[in-house]
């Protein structure tokens, strides 16, 4: 992938949350290394922001691993991404789960985020795995560039949807289940240029320990995947040419990873003969960089 010091070739997308289909090169979502031996046969997972990046790669070993798979994306702006998704779980999963549902929706908002969840259980009958993965992010140099309406959409998007989604699929969750949150490396280490989005991440971390505790008497676990630089859409949506060419350098293995070296944390987490004594916990697939806290 990485020649010399360019890990990418330098591309810009110019809007969020960006699409997988034009990104050059595609990011591995799948590998032929990956070995399933059906650790979530008859679980029903939900994946917020699942149609491309790592969600998808979620999604995609969910499948593999038995799961019946309803996930959400953002409609008019991720249909294409989300239709390859669709037709590819389709196409993974396993005899006894039931077809995939894609599900459009903005989840900043709390009607919606129930929304969301009437549809899977209203298809499915049941949630054992929610996985709040939805992320927004764009770059600013001082914090006095961020007004209170970016904020407000933010914080609507990487976090009050963790929020909402849970509250909602709780109702529907029982003993055995897990909840699995999206937070970041720049939680633990920060970032200058994204300073809102970082906030957010740290959010996550504080709401995911904090939640574990809440649910440890219901039999549920809640846990966290941290990644590091992980080529994803939204990486050419956020930055500019020079710094998606440069993109995952700065980590101690000198490269971004790819979105499939980070799902299998979270298949690690959902399965309950895998982590069953796990809760409160974030999991660090980022490139060999240390972190604390």
């Amino acid at each position: 992938m990485a020649s010399g010091d360019q890990q990418f070739p330098p591309q810009k997308q110019e809007s969020q949350p960006g699409k997988e289909h034009v990104m050059d090169p595609i990011p591995q979502f799948t590998s032929p290394d990956y070995k399933p031996s059906n650790k979530l046969q008859g679980k029903v997972a939900l994946v917020t922001g699942g149609d491309s990046g790592i969600g998808r790669a979620v999604c995609q070993c969910f499948v593999r691993e038995g799961a019946t798979v309803a996930f959400t994306y953002v409609k008019s702006q991720e249909e294409k991404d989300a239709q390859e998704t669709l037709e590819m779980l389709k196409k993974e999963k396993t005899a006894d789960a039931k077809d995939p549902i894609a599900i459009p929706a903005d989840l900043g908002f709390d009607e919606n985020c129930k929304k969301v969840v009437d549809q899977v259980v209203k298809a499915f009958g049941q949630i054992d795995i929610l996985v709040n993965n939805a992320a927004e992010q764009y770059k600013a140099s001082s914090v006095e560039e961020i007004d209170e309406q970016r904020l407000e959409r933010v914080f609507r998007t990487n976090i009050f949807s963790y929020f909402f989604m849970t509250r909602h699929a709780l109702k529907h969750m029982k003993e055995g289940s897990a909840i699995i949150n999206t937070t970041s490396i720049n939680a633990y280490k920060g970032n200058d240029k994204l300073l809102d989005y970082t906030a957010t991440k740290g959010a996550i971390v504080a709401f995911t320990r904090g939640l574990s505790l809440q649910l440890v008497k219901r039999g549920i676990r809640v846990n966290g995947v941290a990644p590091g630089p992980i080529w994803t859409p939204l990486i050419p949506s956020s930055f500019d040419e020079e710094e998606v060419s440069q993109f995952g350098s700065e980590v101690p293995m000198k490269r971004a990873g790819q979105p499939i070296e980070v799902a299998p944390s979270y298949v690690f987490l959902a399965c309950n003969h895998c982590s069953s004594y796990i809760s409160g916990q974030v999991l660090h697939p980022n490139g060999g960089a240390i972190v604390n806290a």
